[in-house]
């Protein structure tokens, strides 16, 4: 087994970390994890994507081409990854930033309004962890709880205190993905 994620938005919306918990959460499990980062110089404002590539044997590359699974916080994003996605993959997009619909038959597109939900949570911030929980609806290799206990294990003392709402986010942003897959001609 090998999973191929990307993670895309502008810098500031949470992509590298949203990224780096879903490696955590697969490397605490035992599995081979690669996680690069990429930015441009002005990071917040400017993209920022990064790469995540989950496994149960070594990672030959941690390069990425034809991803199956997109999270695109954002319009460029969209439309920069839709087009170089594998056929059959799963395209999350952040409905809140994105104002048209995806052009391709051949994959899943979950719309998820990150935004709102996480106002609705009381941090805006926390989109990342939306987007994030509606991921883990489609890639069964990594649960809910393991991000969880990733960010559990992981997040910056500072900000333990804002562990109830990032499972809040998660919850949520999986709940609203079912919903969304629950839609999907069989």
């Amino acid at each position: 087994m090998q999973k191929e994620i990307i993670i895309s938005g502008f810098g500031g919306q949470g992509v590298l970390f949203a990224g780096q918990v879903v490696a955590y959460a697969a490397m605490d499990s035992g599995k081979q994890v690669t996680w690069i980062p990429s930015y441009g110089p002005e990071m917040r404002g400017g993209t920022a994507n990064c790469t995540v590539v989950i496994a149960d044997h070594e990672i030959g590359s941690p390069l990425v081409k034809n991803p199956p699974f997109v999270i695109a916080l954002n319009l460029p994003s969209f439309d920069k990854y839709e087009p170089l996605m594998q056929a059959g993959g799963t395209l999350i997009v952040n409905q809140s930033m994105v104002d048209h619909q995806a052009r391709r038959n051949d994959i899943h597109v979950l719309m998820v309004p990150c935004n709102e939900i996480a106002e609705e949570i009381g941090d805006k911030k926390l989109m990342n962890m939306v987007s994030v929980g509606a991921l883990l609806s489609g890639l069964t290799e990594v649960s809910l709880k393991e991000v969880e206990k990733a960010l559990e294990a992981h997040l910056p003392a500072r900000h333990k205190h804002l562990l109830p709402k990032n499972y809040e986010a998660l919850k949520r942003g999986f709940e609203h993905a079912q919903k969304e897959w629950d839609k999907v001609p069989a």
